[in-house]
C-alpha cells in the first residue's frame, strides 16, 4: 500500500465511500478518486484513483490489494 503511494486512510475511503463492482475469485473492487495536487515520483499530479480489492469476512471486508493510478 504504502509502496504504491495509497494512505490507510485512502484506502478506508475507497472502501466505505467508493464504488463497488465484481472482481476476480469473488472478490469487489472499491473504487475512489481522491484529489491529491502533489508530487509522486517526480511528476505532478492533480488526482489519484484508488482501487482496493477486498474479500468478504465475517463482519466487514479484508483488503487484499491496492491499486493506485495518478493523473
Amino acid at each position: 500500500m504504502r509502496e504504491r503511494g495509497a494512505s490507510p486512510a485512502d484506502v478506508r475511503s475507497a472502501v466505505l465511500g467508493g464504488s463497488g463492482t465484481p472482481a476476480k475469485f469473488g472478490r469487489t473492487r472499491f473504487r475512489r478518486t481522491i484529489a491529491f495536487n502533489s508530487m509522486w515520483n517526480g511528476k505532478r499530479y492533480a488526482r489519484k484513483q484508488v482501487d482496493a480489492i477486498a474479500a468478504t469476512i465475517r463482519g466487514g471486508w479484508l483488503v487484499v490489494t491496492v491499486i493506485v493510478k495518478y493523473f
